[in-house]
């Protein structure tokens, strides 16, 4: 047998091997258990399988394309070089199986499963408060449970790696840390929700804008951190000062950690975000609530005359601007929302404590056990239990068992609701 044709031969055998995982790609009941498949609500779990299966099955064809190339005849450097086209499609296909395939495992356990179901229930709610009245598409919402200090989020409509296969669902990581308290929901919609209303880029020339009088320098940076801060302020309008303790734990550390100025990084360095979260409580809220004894335990543990020279310099110049980028971030008209502020169709002073306190007098014991109250107020129920904890630090886990109780509640199918 000659060179060319054992390396033909060769050829042939790697050509079967890929084709033959692509095949083994094509059964979803082996990415995730049927429980797990069970966990979703039905609209999402059709759509999320039909979009699966017709990405594999894209990739399947090139695969079945190739096979009959080499079958052919096409030069053996011609089929090499496709070949590696689809090993490369391949190992991007199995990163997006494996994703989905690892968000599913999450939902295999009862409890968790209906817990991740109410909150998929309430990501979705969070987002068609204001993309309902824009008059966009409300994507469906995937939360899942993974490791780590902070959130995340695969948007819905982010193309899988082609033009033809974007995300069908708004995939949300909440850490297990913060699954007693998981308002970084809300930060993590709120990225959606700014992305398909386009306030990202408005947002960051506005702040450029406001800022710029002052300092071209602080303009620069906080034009470069709109898309995160847009998403804080779309979680503050939500849930109010809830958000504000569990943003703090995720990005505390050491005083050189929270001063550190990162070149390129979206987020603001942790002391100016928890001080931009504290503006907006006192812009909105008043100046005397919860939130202030976040800030001054910040302030003591983290001072600033302690910090870094530049970090410093830089937190001295945003806490002098801080007026004016509240303002531009809650007040001002943007035409992504029709020419109003964001707050005026979400008022963050419906998710004040004293308006909270109302809504759990007035509901009474049917607060967590009503299922008119679940979809009217799903998002003022969330943020009155995350709250309960942190308020009553004595009596944490009693309240963290309550709002997980009531998560489960609003992750039951309708029809164990109403049996």
């Amino acid at each position: 047998m000659t060179e060319a044709a054992v390396a033909r031969g060769q050829l042939g055998g790697e050509i079967a091997h890929w084709r033959y995982a692509l095949d083994a790609l094509r059964d979803l009941d082996a990415l995730a258990s049927t429980q797990a498949w069970a966990g979703l609500e039905e609209y999402l779990r059709t759509g999320l399988r039909d979009r699966l299966r017709s990405v594999v099955a894209a990739v399947r064809i090139e695969g079945a394309a190739l096979g009959a190339a080499f079958e052919s005849g096409l030069p053996t450097p011609a089929l090499r070089r496709r070949l590696l086209s689809l090993r490369a499609r391949y190992l991007q296909l199995e990163t997006v199986v494996d994703f989905y395939g690892d968000a599913l495992a999450t939902r295999v356990h009862p409890r968790t499963r209906a817990i991740l179901r109410g909150l998929d229930t309430l990501a979705t709610d969070s987002m068609a408060a204001v993309l309902g009245p824009l008059g966009l598409d409300v994507p469906p919402a995937l939360v899942y449970l993974d490791k780590g200090l902070g959130a995340s989020i695969l948007r819905a409509g982010v193309r899988l790696w082609d033009q033809a296969n974007p995300s069908p669902v708004a995939a949300i990581k909440l850490t297990r840390h913060n699954a007693s308290h998981p308002t970084a929901l809300f930060h993590e919609t709120g990225h959606q929700v700014n992305h398909q209303a386009g306030w990202n880029t408005e947002l960051a020339l506005a702040l450029r804008r406001a800022l710029a009088p002052r300092s071209s320098e602080l303009a620069d940076m906080w034009s470069g951190w709109a898309s995160e801060v847009g998403a804080d302020v779309y979680a503050f309008c939500l849930a109010g000062w809830s958000p504000l303790p569990a943003l703090a734990n995720v990005v505390d550390g050491t005083s050189v950690a929270v001063y550190r100025v990162i070149p390129g990084d979206p987020h603001p360095f942790p002391w100016i975000r928890v001080m931009f979260n504290t503006a907006l409580c006192h812009a909105w809220l008043g100046r005397r609530g919860p939130w202030n004894r976040i800030a001054a335990t910040w302030a003591a543990r983290h001072a600033p005359e302690r910090a870094p020279r530049e970090a410093g310099r830089l937190a001295s110049l945003s806490m002098d601007a801080m007026p004016d980028i509240v303002e531009v971030c809650t007040r001002a008209p943007m035409r992504s929302f029709g020419g109003r502020p964001l707050t005026s169709i979400v008022d963050p002073r419906r998710a004040s404590p004293a308006e909270l306190d109302a809504l759990a007098r007035r509901a009474g014991a049917s607060l967590l056990t009503s299922a008119f109250l679940q979809r009217r107020d799903s998002i003022r129920i969330l943020t009155w239990l995350a709250t309960r904890a942190t308020l009553d630090p004595e009596n944490a886990p009693a309240h963290r068992r309550r709002l997980e109780d009531w998560l489960a509640r609003l992750g039951e199918p309708a029809f164990a609701r109403s049996a």
